[in-house]
């Protein structure tokens, strides 16, 4: 089955007992049994409901994984998986991550004495060299958020491999339809699953593969314990975002080529970050790992003042947070996703305050490239 088939008839897509070609939507909290112990495959919905399991064996399919989970935001999927590990315990993670990631590694979970390095892990010498006895995983985003690098996922599964760690990877930038991290090695994958597999700017979820049976039991258990679950209207949106995935995904990226040529001319644009450029440090790489370059461009202008008033000027770009959705969205990172991170380090990150991100939504690439020009100014 090929990927554009797979998004439409992938997993459990249909009502067995109806015929209906859409799942039924079981917004329901407990389930009669036919005696102490005798159930009909459900008991209650936090442990398990008929449309979630619909939706979880489809990103199960889609990412090639033995089982699926969905979650209530891509946040607390990320919370549930870092569960797995116990006080003491080292993990590396990518220096650019998510600033709700970095914020949760750092604000909560080192609380509980959950130890961390921050590196660059496009650079395969900077995670060997952050490896300790006591690290248990290396979790990645690539391409990461906003900085677009790249990370190579088989390199990072021969180090785990060679250590007895896990490889987690943040898919959610290239979605299941560009990129397929367990078929690289890794052992878990995760999406906010709020942005591209969604689509519509309407629902908030995440979304988590993985590829063997005894790491699921695991993650069960913890998301049953946990409740952080995905409540049916949800899961079956996000089952029908999933419908039209490779359609919008493949739209979203023809456009982002053009909106790419276009800021590279542009004079007041200093720096374009897109790994789909062939002058990208990590653009062969993502050539070899992803069957496409996404819809997220970022764009220095060099001045933080001039991007805010950039962004107050731009008409069909909406200022909003999130991303991966049918609508174009325009945001600064510095004072948005990524404000939770303190000043200083995202300088050293590369994270400035005249940084523009971007995500490229369905309207006509045309309109796009006019409203970028009238907010930039003359080129």
């Amino acid at each position: 089955m090929r990927s554009k088939t797979r998004m439409v008839h992938g997993g459990i897509t249909r009502d067995e007992q109806t015929g209906a070609v859409s799942v039924p939507i079981y917004q329901v909290s407990t389930f009669k049994q036919d005696g102490i112990g005798k159930l009909r495959g459900y008991e209650y919905s936090r442990t398990g409901n008929p449309t979630r399991t619909a939706l979880e064996s489809v990103i199960a399919e889609l990412e090639n994984g033995t089982h699926g989970f969905a979650f209530s935001s891509g946040m607390s999927a990320i919370t549930t998986i870092l569960l797995l590990f116990s006080a003491g315990d080292h993990i590396i993670l990518t220096d650019d991550v998510y600033g709700g990631s970095y914020r949760l590694i750092t604000k909560v979970l080192k609380r509980f004495n959950l130890e961390y390095t921050f590196v660059d892990t496009s650079n395969i010498e900077n995670v060997e060299n952050a490896v300790k006895e006591n690290t248990k995983a290396i979790l990645i985003e690539t391409p990461t958020n906003p900085l677009l690098k790249i990370t190579d996922i088989r390199k990072m599964a021969a180090i785990t491999s060679n250590n007895d760690m896990l490889l987690i990877v943040d898919n959610t930038f290239a979605s299941p339809y560009w990129q397929n991290p367990l078929n690289l090695g890794a052992d878990i994958v995760l999406h906010s699953a709020t942005k591209y597999i969604g689509g519509h700017s309407d629902v908030i979820g995440g979304l988590v593969s993985v590829k063997s049976e005894p790491l699921a039991e695991k993650i069960h258990f913890l998301q049953n314990s946990v409740g952080a679950v995905l409540g049916p209207q949800d899961s079956w949106l996000l089952m029908r975002g999933i419908k039209t995935l490779a359609l919008r995904m493949e739209a979203i990226e023809a456009s982002t080529k053009k909106i790419v040529d276009f800021l590279l001319k542009h004079k007041r644009v200093m720096k374009v970050y897109y790994p789909g450029l062939p002058t990208h440090p990590g653009h062969v790489l993502a050539k070899s790992q992803t069957r496409g370059f996404g819809g997220m461009i970022s764009f220095d202008v060099g001045d933080g003042n001039y991007a805010e008033e950039i962004l107050k000027r731009v008409n069909y770009f909406t200022l909003a947070e999130s991303l991966g959705a049918v609508e174009s969205l325009i945001s600064l990172p510095a004072k948005m996703t990524h404000a939770s991170i303190p000043s200083k380090r995202r300088l050293e990150l590369g994270i400035s305050d005249g940084l523009i991100r971007l995500s490229v939504g369905i309207e006509d690439v045309e309109d796009l490239i006019e409203d970028l020009a009238q907010a930039l100014g003359d080129a």
